[in-house]
């Protein structure tokens, strides 16, 4: 079929000029419209941005006078003469990501709600196939490329921004100029709600890149005028199978500190379902809420239960706070390490006598949340510790089964 148009005279191949005339106004149009979205998402560059090094005089901008990374004013201006379209459905979502520990349950939930669920994430070798198995739509995009974030966003009601860089990027590449580069232009596309998650008492503690980044951001939400919802959290629950209940049954070392901080972890289905609840309250529309577990926990504590429940002691090597300081002061030396300092500067932390939980019973009374309904950190390990021996015990049975039938 092409060969035979191919061969046909010009002006049977080409549309008529009317028509020609038509198109070509509709696409400058549509060019410049999308060039109006994309104008404010361009000024993303570092300069524009206001990327500071820890070693620049303190910055007064606002409520956020920090010294370190960033400051706070990113540039707010944004389209907003979009002239009105199709009107979206509030169902439709975007979930930033997705394939993290606590974006996976979002997308579950969601799905699970009847949500119609779209997932973006970056281009990879291994692509997040079971997004899609479960019923979601999956996007490719990178928060570190702003051209690419516009046409994830239309058609999106609302915004679920689960994501944090990887941890051998630079704090800020995603974490700052990623996520400035998605609030405006879902700003300038007229997103309805953006919810963002970040870390309780994060305007406490400047001295943390990741925490001033996010307090940061949570200004520029709000100075944005979206409507949004910002959840501080204090930890999960499912991060600390890998970091002590996994290491204990396979007798490896697990690795702690002597600080004696404590931590509110919380199950990330359970964050991810109080969210939508959230979400559904126009009450709490642009507000901060802190979702914390029902207790906190020190890090001894937590591979105490460990030990219980696996029925076997830990190999414990305990590194003391100091030497993380000292290590997160020797790396800042050089370029090459600011990213490994960055992430130590949570020693920072961990050496005083803080406490990462809050009271939640007004937050459930707000939500209409039983406390009951809750998952605890005890009940959380020991379903999974009895999960995982059954397991164990069911292969060493079958591997006793020597007898052979001819």
């Amino acid at each position: 079929m092409a060969s035979r148009l191919g061969s046909l005279p010009p002006q049977l191949t080409s549309p008529p000029l009317h028509h020609r005339r038509h198109l070509r106004s509709r696409r400058l149009l549509w060019s410049s419209d999308l060039a109006s979205s994309l104008s404010s998402c361009r000024s993303l560059a570092p300069a524009q941005l206001d990327l500071f090094s820890a070693s620049l005089s303190p910055v007064n901008s606002g409520r956020c006078n920090v010294p370190l990374l960033v400051r706070c004013n990113a540039q707010t201006t944004v389209a907003t003469s979009l002239s009105p379209g199709t009107p979206v459905r509030p169902t439709s979502i975007l979930v930033v990501g997705a394939t993290g520990t606590l974006g996976r349950q979002v997308v579950r939930r969601a799905l699970d709600e009847g949500y119609d669920v779209r997932c973006l994430v970056r281009p990879r070798p291994a692509p997040a196939d079971f997004l899609r198995d479960w019923g979601a739509t999956v996007v490719n995009a990178d928060l570190s490329k702003p051209e690419t974030i516009p046409a994830t966003l239309v058609g999106i009601h609302t915004v679920i921004d689960c994501a944090t860089g990887r941890p051998e990027e630079p704090i800020r590449t995603v974490d700052w100029e990623g996520k400035v580069a998605l609030i405006q232009c879902a700003k300038a596309m007229g997103i309805q709600k953006y919810i963002f998650y970040s870390i309780h008492n994060c305007d406490k503690h400047p001295e943390v890149p990741l925490m001033q980044i996010k307090h940061c951001t949570e200004k520029f939400i709000h100075d944005t005028g979206l409507n949004y919802l910002i959840i501080r959290l204090c930890g999960f629950m499912q991060g600390l199978i890998g970091q002590y209940a996994v290491p204990i049954l396979e007798e490896k070392s697990v690795w702690g500190t002597d600080a004696p901080t404590r931590i509110a972890y919380m199950d990330t289905q359970d964050i991810a379902r109080l969210t939508f609840i959230a979400m559904r309250n126009e009450k709490i529309d642009k507000k901060l809420l802190t979702f914390a577990g029902p207790r906190a926990w020190t890090t001894q504590e937590v591979i105490t239960l460990c030990e219980r429940l696996a029925g076997q002691d830990a190999n414990i090597t305990t590194v003391p706070v100091s030497i993380l300081k000292f290590t997160r002061q020797l790396t800042r030396l050089f370029q090459w390490t600011n990213d490994v300092a960055d992430r130590l500067a949570f020693s920072e932390v961990l050496s005083s006598d803080i406490v990462f939980s809050v009271p939640m019973a007004e937050t459930y009374n707000l939500l209409g949340v039983d406390q009951k309904d809750i998952a605890t950190l005890e009940k959380y390990l020991q379903d999974y510790f009895s999960n995982i021996l059954k397991k164990l015990k069911d292969l060493k049975a079958q591997s006793k089964q020597t007898d052979i039938f001819f």
